[in-house]
């Protein structure tokens, strides 16, 4: 599989999961409605697909200079914790103005998602890894 195919099934496979995911995690975390739960979760997904295709990109241009090969703990927790990090700054103004909350409710929200996001990325990588094989850069 050429790389940028695989960035791209990667992340369309990862926010189409992550929608049903962050939908049910705001609907548990807040009083939003369902239908404001998935609208603002595809919103996010979308933010967070061009996202992923960014930031994989660094990444991977960095993991590729790397004199040790594969993805250990430690360089999966940092993709992880990295790329929420990013997306939380991009979202966390969109998530107050969507549900009207403020910044601080947002954040609370953010970080809730945040900590349901980085066990969903770690393990969807994981298993994506294992179904189509490492990139290039990991091996």
């Amino acid at each position: 599989m050429s790389p940028a195919l695989r960035k791209i099934l990667y992340a369309v496979s990862f926010e189409t999961l992550g929608v049903a995911v962050a939908s049910a995690g705001l609907m548990a975390m807040s009083e939003a409605s369902a239908a404001q739960s998935v609208s603002l979760s595809i919103l996010a997904a979308s933010v967070a697909l061009g996202w992923s295709f960014v930031f994989n990109s660094l990444f991977e241009r960095w993991e590729a200079r790397q004199s040790r090969r594969g993805r250990s703990l430690g360089r999966r927790s940092a993709h992880a914790l990295l790329f929420e990090g990013g997306l939380v700054v991009i979202l966390a103004p969109v998530t107050a103005w969507w549900l009207g909350g403020g910044l601080w409710k947002a954040l609370a929200y953010e970080a809730g998602l945040i900590a349901l996001f980085v066990v969903y990325t770690y393990l969807f990588t994981w298993a994506f890894d294992h179904a189509f094989g490492l990139p290039a850069s990991a091996r």
